[in-house]
């Protein structure tokens, strides 16, 4: 199970009314987060490289393709324990970023995860894998939050173009992220979460069936077993060290 992290208390507020975010704006995340703390009606908003993003009203058809493959990636999840699924989860990644991905895979820290569960419910660190859904935000998802995803090391990046129906697959590979073309049946195949297979041919074509039943089928080869036998063997091992 993910420990919450221990977060030092910044000082308190000043007794002075906090002003609302504004897109553009240049702060720290402790006063990104005092803002947007201020600001319940504010749904979603971001910190990237120390300026403040506030995404435009979701379309139907950005939102139609999240919940595609947020579909297809809960039968992976569901499928894998230790393995898990967010979508839109806050992400403190460092000082100055805090962001709110579209869709994210996580393995559990107990399972050798590189990321953990915060005092606030908040995702604390890098997780293994982020997609993000482009339509007007494509100039940020490949470039600054492409470079950040980069340098706090999210192995697995890929951006769901909506307009061009495409996706953009980067491989975290020496501290530089690579990009991976699907295979000749279109097909992305993801390595840091063996046995997952995204038909994005099949998405392209609006064949959903087909896309699950390759993430279905692809949970039955022995690369799926095998990394669901080393997850379970990481959380032995935690438990054995005495950690909950």
């Amino acid at each position: 199970m993910d420990q919450p992290s221990i977060i030092v208390q910044a000082p308190a507020a000043s007794p002075t009314r906090l002003s609302a975010l504004e897109p553009g704006d240049r702060l720290t995340r402790w006063e990104f987060e005092q803002r947007y703390a201020a600001m319940p009606y504010l749904k979603q908003a971001e910190l990237i490289e120390g300026m403040v993003y506030i995404p435009s009203p979701v379309r139907v058809s950005h939102a139609e393709f999240h919940a595609q493959i947020v579909g297809l990636l809960s039968i992976y999840s569901a499928a894998t324990p230790g393995v898990h699924l967010l979508d839109n989860a806050t992400v403190r990644l460092d000082a100055d970023n805090k962001v709110q991905p579209d869709i994210l895979l996580r393995i559990a820290s107990d399972r050798g995860g590189q990321s953990r569960i915060g005092l606030h419910e908040y995702v604390e660190g890098a997780p293994e894998l982020i997609i993000e859904i482009a339509g007007s935000s494509v100039a940020y998802d490949l470039h600054d939050k492409l470079h950040v995803y980069r340098r706090n090391g999210v192995y697995e990046y890929g951006v769901w173009h909506v307009y061009e129906k495409r996706m953009d697959w980067f491989r975290w590979i020496d501290g530089a992220y690579v990009t991976i073309p699907p295979d000749a049946a279109g097909v992305i195949c993801s390595t840091i979460f063996p046995g997952l297979y995204l038909a994005t041919s099949a998405l392209v074509q609006g064949d959903i069936l087909r896309a699950l039943t390759i993430v279905q089928q692809r949970l039955a080869t022995d690369l799926h077993t095998r990394f669901g036998a080393d997850l379970n063997r990481r959380s032995a091992k935690s438990d054995k060290a005495g950690n909950p």
